[in-house]
């Protein structure tokens, strides 16, 4: 019998790969306190508890601003190389593997901080954490969508000397009033660039938006994507296309996208055949990293030990690492659960 403690620290100890998170999101109170001070930067708050108070939040919006205020503290590569590197130093030690992890890069290029400072500090840690722990990583530029799709035009320019560290290019902050439609040249730009494409769709925004996502934008896979469980003809197509949805548990609660974890559609993307995945999106703001998420969902939903493997290795199959290391990695999954 798989009682939930046994399935605990299974989960604890598989290979796990995070394929949906924001570095900007993995601000934890005390770093970006201590980087305040470092670079001499006033915050609102003036205590790490009352700064702590304020990631007690009930709406997308109110965790934007709050995100926003945090990135205002980054200004030299030290500063994104130091929490690039905390967070790979969290997550080494919760058995992830692989990581794929967005950067907004207009967040910081509106407060003239230069998209090589931003970039060369979060690709120097990627690197040194590989050489260090074996982490293997590909990096996400986002766009974001409440801006025009001229100010994305504007980033692609900038990132282009750079395209040798990038990996893929995404479409994150508010989501409603903002569809995917609007930004369908500049992704076809970068598709031209060979750049892989994801966008955040039907998370607060509707069906009409993953299907948006995938006919007109033509991404390689969906980050959030629970919407999509409201049409089944947009079911039947996500499976046809075999695209993945990089799910984040902690977050939908946190958001009020679900309201009990105990409805999380996750065990239902299961049944329905699509390659759902376990990420932590934002997991200083949330409440969790991925070993966070991985324990709600087995004491509140009571997934079991198969579809406990399953989110695993789809982790693994569905993300862009190549195929040697994947096998490698379900190799290690496989031995750990049968």
């Amino acid at each position: 019998m798989n009682t939930v403690k046994t399935l605990v620290a299974l989960a604890q100890k598989m290979p796990k790969t995070e394929l949906h998170l924001h570095i900007e999101g993995t601000f934890e109170p005390e770093q970006m306190f201590a980087i305040a001070q470092r670079n001499q930067v006033e915050l609102t708050y003036k205590t790490v508890d009352e700064l702590k108070a304020a990631y007690q939040f009930t709406q997308l919006q109110d965790f934007l601003n709050l995100y926003y205020q945090g990135m205002s503290v980054l200004l030299h590569e030290a500063d994104f190389y130091d929490l690039t590197m905390a967070y790979l130093t969290k997550v080494h030690s919760e058995n992830v593997v692989h990581v794929e992890i967005f950067f907004d890069p207009q967040g910081h290029l509106s407060r003239d901080v230069p998209f090589e400072v931003q970039i060369t500090g979060i690709y120097n840690a990627l690197r040194d954490a590989e050489k260090k722990w074996g982490i293997t990583s590909k990096l996400i530029m986002s766009f974001l969508r409440h801006l025009s799709e001229e100010s994305a035009f504007e980033t692609l320019e900038q990132a282009k000397p750079f395209l040798k560290w990038i990996d893929g290019v995404g479409l994150d902050s508010s989501e409603l009033g903002h569809p995917p439609e609007k930004f369908i040249n500049v992704f076809q730009a970068c598709r031209d660039l060979g750049l892989k494409i994801t966008a955040h769709a039907g998370e607060e925004g509707p069906p009409e938006y993953v299907w948006q996502a995938i006919n007109l934008i033509k991404v390689d896979r969906i980050d959030h994507g629970n919407r999509a469980l409201e049409d089944e003809t947009l079911i039947a197509e996500i499976k046809k296309r075999d695209l993945t949805l990089t799910v984040c548990p902690l977050s939908n609660l946190k958001l009020c996208v679900v309201t009990d974890m105990k409805q999380h559609p996750i065990r239902a993307m299961l049944e329905l055949g699509l390659n759902a995945t376990v990420n932590s999106d934002d997991p200083a703001y949330f409440g969790g990293y991925m070993n966070d998420n991985y324990t709600a969902l087995i004491e509140k939903t009571g997934i079991n030990k198969e579809e406990l493997f399953q989110l695993s290795k789809n982790g693994i199959t569905c993300s862009w690492m190549d195929q040697i290391t994947k096998e490698a990695h379900l190799k290690r999954l496989d031995n750990l659960f049968h």
